[in-house]
């Protein structure tokens, strides 16, 4: 493989269209495009066209140098946050017992 048949970024043969990883990664991006696995493999094995290849190969390597900037710190998106658990002073959990119908009982 030559270097004018690669695409921007490209660095690794380009898969056939049934391989199982280039159908996960190529639906992985079509699902979230904002994916960083996705946009990597595509890049690194250019299963994109020649003009998605160049477009994503600058988002790929600005966010790579913005990591090498912050010392190996990725940038993380806000995440939402957890609704907290609110505990009642003196509530007792709900156990519900039917009796003798227990793991280890025996009825002789």
């Amino acid at each position: 493989m030559s270097s004018e048949e690669l695409k921007p970024g490209q660095k690794f043969p380009t898969p056939t269209p049934g391989v199982g990883d280039r159908v996960f990664y190529e639906s992985l991006l079509k699902q979230r495009p904002d994916s960083v696995m996705a946009q990597e493999w595509c890049i690194s094995y250019g299963v994109l066209s020649h003009k998605k290849s160049a477009k994503l190969y600058k988002i790929v390597t600005e966010r790579k140098r913005q990591i090498r900037l912050n010392g190996g710190a990725m940038v993380a998106s806000p995440k939402k946050k957890k609704a907290k658990l609110i505990k009642e002073e003196g509530a007792v959990p709900e156990i519900q017992s039917s009796g003798g119908d227990g793991v280890g009982v025996a009825s002789l």
